[in-house]
């Protein structure tokens, strides 16, 4: 497990941005295709796909700069500058990025007058394959998203040549609830974190395929939204209810947590869970929405003529 896929004369290219790109790629080629078929504007959709990804970019950096904002506090101005716009550094916010490709769509839908969910449905595809690009990417990475320490047997030992996984788990953490460093033990002259931990990457793969495969019945509604809301009401509901729930992230309000050797690694609630929460509701009332518009339009069945009155 290295990060790194390539290294030329000490520029690095990541696995993480090489897998996160080929994930995009066939989403965009998917949803292309898809806007053909169903006589859209392909070229205004490309365009708004190229600034989708820029804005995305952003959003995604910006939300996890905001929400991760202990790990650039106390950097001397200007390196702190330099820090949050370093992507290649790794930290992006799923979240953030759907929500800078959403703007998007929105400036173009009303600019140029579009349907903005005839637009939306056919991107959920190539969101579902960012997921699983990003989390192998996360896995080639080893410190990012790392999950809970557990005692069951799910648990998993990360090999001690994952070095970037033991280099940043042995680095004491200022937040107790979030410190692998007490499970370090020098191996061979090097740091090893032994504990076993979820593999939340893993989870978060195995969640990417659930809803691309998803999307191939989603999409078989011509409900313009019926596959969007599909998307943001599995997508929060695996995340906050599987993923999340094993991920070592801060607790916003401390809930529950129950983590270690001999426990099941376990923490409520997080800003993942709070944000997940609502866009459940809110795609709970979306798509009840559907369902009524699509069914007030059924033409009623006719009715025989009256027959003579006697």
């Amino acid at each position: 497990m290295n990060p790194v896929f390539l290294n030329i004369g000490g520029f690095t290219i990541a696995w993480y941005g090489v897998l996160i790109t080929l994930g995009v790629a066939a989403g965009i080629w998917l949803a292309l295709r898809m806007a053909r078929q169903r006589g859209l504007d392909v070229d205004r959709f490309s365009d708004m796909i190229t600034w989708m990804m820029v804005w995305g970019v952003i959003g995604a950096r910006a939300v996890f700069v905001a929400t991760s904002w202990h790990q650039f506090e106390g950097t001397p101005f200007p390196k702190v500058l330099l820090d949050i716009i370093n992507i290649r550094g790794g930290g992006i916010s799923i979240h953030g990025g759907l929500i800078g490709g959403i703007l998007v769509m929105l400036y173009y839908a009303r600019k140029y007058k579009m349907n903005f969910f005839e637009y939306a449905d056919l991107a959920v595809p190539g969101v579902a394959f960012g997921i699983i690009g990003g989390r192998l990417g996360n896995i080639m990475n080893g410190t990012d998203t790392v999950g809970r320490v557990t005692g069951w047997p799910i648990g998993f030992r990360w090999p001690d040549s994952a070095r970037a996984f033991h280099e940043g788990a042995c680095i004491k953490a200022a937040n107790p609830d979030m410190d692998l460093s007490q499970y370090c033990q020098q191996i061979g002259g090097q740091a090893v974190m032994t504990a076993p931990v979820h593999f939340t990457q893993l989870y978060g793969v195995i969640i990417g395929i659930i809803l691309a495969v998803a999307a191939y019945f989603w999409l078989r509604s011509r409900k313009p939204g019926w596959a969007f809301w599909q998307f943001w009401l599995w997508y929060s509901i695996l995340r906050a209810g599987w993923e999340e729930t094993f991920r070592l992230n801060p607790l916003l309000p401390k809930v529950y947590l129950n983590q270690g050797l001999d426990a099941p690694g376990i923490g409520l609630l997080t800003e993942t869970h709070l944000i997940s929460i609502v866009l459940i509701v809110v795609s709970l009332i979306q798509l009840a929405k559907l369902r009524r518009v699509a069914a007030s339009r059924v033409d009623p069945a006719p009715t025989a003529p009256a027959g003579p009155a006697k």
